[in-house]
């Protein structure tokens, strides 16, 4: 597992300097890139500057706390994060679960222990991360739209949109079976309520479908259901 060590950075927060640099020595041996952090304050500034796969974190921590940390981190990162606590009562280790820790290991620890639990939390996050990013590319016949980027090409060729059109095309792609009235793409598009306007939708969806036409001739990409709305063609 993790054959390209190299490229995984954990973060290492433990004010003890002895059971930090005890970690970084046997995580760095591993082959892992090991930054450490003697603080919850020095941790918490580490995870606004860089990007971490995983985060090895003590609780007793000068400036923040480590369940404060854990709230912080739960707050905007979905990394794995292994506490190492000295604080091994069962109410603390169900505590920091719930707030976000995905393993506790209890001092003193055994490094090999350390390293299978890291590899199998790396193991399951690599796997998670990896359908995380397969859903940010959603393709359809010639079409392809990229989530992260917002933007689409059709047989490689980049589509010239505008953020209305943008926004109908990633409904379109996201659920490729459902039809969608125009209340639908209002509500979703536009954040109001339909209001009986059906040109503004029909300009916007025909502005859409021509543009792609003209990348794709051969292919159907939006169709239209009559009566009801629109949709990815089925074809």
């Amino acid at each position: 597992m993790c054959n390209n060590r190299e490229n995984i950075n954990i973060l290492v927060v433990e004010d003890d300097s002895d059971i930090n640099n005890l970690l970084c020595k046997i995580l760095t041996k591993e082959g892992y890139n090991v930054r450490q952090a003697y603080s919850g304050s020095e941790g918490k500034m580490c995870l606004e500057h860089y990007d971490f796969h995983l985060v090895l974190l003590d609780l007793m921590l000068p400036g923040v706390t480590g369940e404060e940390l854990i709230e912080k981190i739960r707050a905007f990162k979905t990394m794995p994060i292994i506490v190492i606590s000295a604080k091994a009562m069962q109410n603390t280790k169900i505590e920091v679960l719930r707030l976000g820790a995905d393993d506790f290991i209890a001092k003193p620890f055994d490094p090999q222990e350390v390293l299978a639990r890291i590899e199998a939390q790396l193991r399951r996050y690599m796997v998670f991360s990896k359908n995380i990013n397969k859903n940010k590319i959603l393709k359809y016949k010639n079409l392809v739209f990229d989530k992260e980027l917002l933007q689409a090409t059709v047989k490689g060729i980049t589509l010239n949109l505008t953020a209305i059109e943008l926004s109908i095309l990633e409904v379109f792609i996201s659920y490729p079976s459902k039809v969608f009235t125009k209340a639908n793409l209002f509500k979703v598009v536009w954040k109001t309520e339909f209001l009986g306007d059906d040109n503004t939708v029909n300009v916007h969806v025909s502005n859409l479908r021509s543009k792609v036409a003209k990348l794709d001739k051969e292919n159907e990409y939006i169709h239209t259901v009559w009566g009801i709305g629109y949709k990815l063609s089925g074809d």
